[in-house]
């Protein structure tokens, strides 16, 4: 079956939060949303649930969540239960639980997505950070530099971003030993944000959830899935949370109560169709994706004073603009991109220390990204 992602569909004017911030004259591929139409099975499933005309209170139903565990099962290799998984509007709100129902501070890497660092300061949680590796083989964690900081701080829980944004990383499983042996080491528990994990470009690796590791990380993680990124389907409000341990779950039950509601009964629908009947879809999606990172990094490479490394996973990439914006006599290089016509996320919001890099969304059609591409290399020439 082909599926179009070229035709354009008309944003500008509508409820996006993406295409309303800035003017008619600038491009915006800074926030996490792609701009391709849901899959035609998740439409479908839609127009079926809007025929039925009632729009309820929903609870989640059997369909929903055998949707789900056989959803990780066929692609990870994953056995879960049932009973594991709590429902969520996001993972947003599900980060700000989790550091609300886990007592003691919270460890993260920077850079990050920005409520990993937004989620402990609203739980009044004391937040220690390490920055992650800039090397020439690409970003890398300091592991040494993690162990020392969480022999002296009172984390007791660890945010992961896996796969990473904004690097783009997917860690290998030498990388998540490690953290599940540090985990271990100072009893944390592992949030590990796993929203990007079915967008793996790079065809060398599969991602492996974090609590597939062995019974000890199963039991000390939480978890986070959601279909909004792969199928873009992000304003439908749906996501998961999987936590084996008992005890952690109602915990986090715990801290949900009176605070986040119910799923909405649209985003059960989408989620069903989504995780049951998509897969050519996102295999298409994603020969697609793969496509729009390689201009991206071609066109970087082939720009003096830019920067970048390989996107393994997610449809965002990371660009060091600093040298190109100092040379262009700009001071930061979110002012330069919106000066060229084209909106970018500033690496500010990703950590204080990265004001040279900027995050570019290539989840767009071609031609749009590749006008992105020339408002901004051709400002520099």
């Amino acid at each position: 079956m082909v599926f179009d992602f070229d035709t354009p569909i008309e944003r500008r004017g509508t409820d996006s939060m993406k295409w309303g911030r800035y003017g008619a004259d600038v491009l915006p591929l800074w926030v996490a949303d792609m701009d391709f139409a849901a899959p035609p099975p998740v439409i479908a499933a839609l127009q079926r649930r809007l025929d039925h005309g009632v729009f309820g209170y929903g609870i989640e139903t059997e369909a929903l969540n055998a949707a789900v565990v056989n959803y990780v099962h066929r692609r990870y290799g994953w056995d879960i239960e049932a009973e594991w998984l709590v429902w969520l509007p996001g993972l947003v709100s599900a980060l700000n639980v989790v550091c609300k129902a886990v007592e003691g501070g919270v460890f993260t890497a920077t850079p990050v997505y920005p409520p990993f660092m937004s989620a402990p300061k609203n739980e009044k949680r004391a937040l220690t950070t390490t920055a992650l590796l800039d090397t020439e083989q690409g970003w890398r964690w300091d592991f040494e530099a993690a162990d020392r900081a969480l022999s002296v701080s009172a984390s007791k829980l660890w945010l992961l971003c896996h796969p990473h944004n904004p690097v783009g990383r997917a860690w290998r499983d030498e990388e998540l030993n490690e953290i599940a042996r540090l985990a271990q080491k100072y009893d944390l528990i592992v949030c590990s944000d796993e929203i990007h994990c079915d967008l793996i470009l790079d065809t060398r690796y599969r991602h492996k959830p974090f609590a597939m590791l062995g019974t000890d990380a199963a039991e000390r993680s939480v978890t986070l899935m959601a279909p909004s990124k792969t199928y873009n389907i992000p304003g439908l409000g749906a996501a998961w949370a999987v936590i084996p341990n008992a005890a952690l779950r109602s915990r986090f039950r715990e801290a949900m109560a009176g605070i986040v509601p119910h799923l909405n009964v649209i985003g059960m629908a989408a989620t069903i169709a989504a995780l049951e009947d998509c897969d050519d879809w996102l295999a298409a999606l994603l020969d697609y994706l793969r496509g729009n990172a390689r201009l991206v990094e071609d066109a970087v490479a082939a720009t003096s004073g830019l920067r970048m490394h390989p996107v393994e996973a997610t449809y965002l990439a990371w660009i060091d603009a600093g040298e190109l914006c100092r040379q262009r006599g700009f001071a930061d290089p979110e002012a330069w991109c919106t000066a060229s016509g084209v909106a970018l996320s500033s690496g500010r919001d990703f950590s204080a220390a990265c004001g040279d890099f900027v995050r570019l969304n290539f989840g767009c059609r071609r031609a749009t990204l590749r006008k992105a591409l020339a408002s901004l290399l051709g400002s520099t020439s």
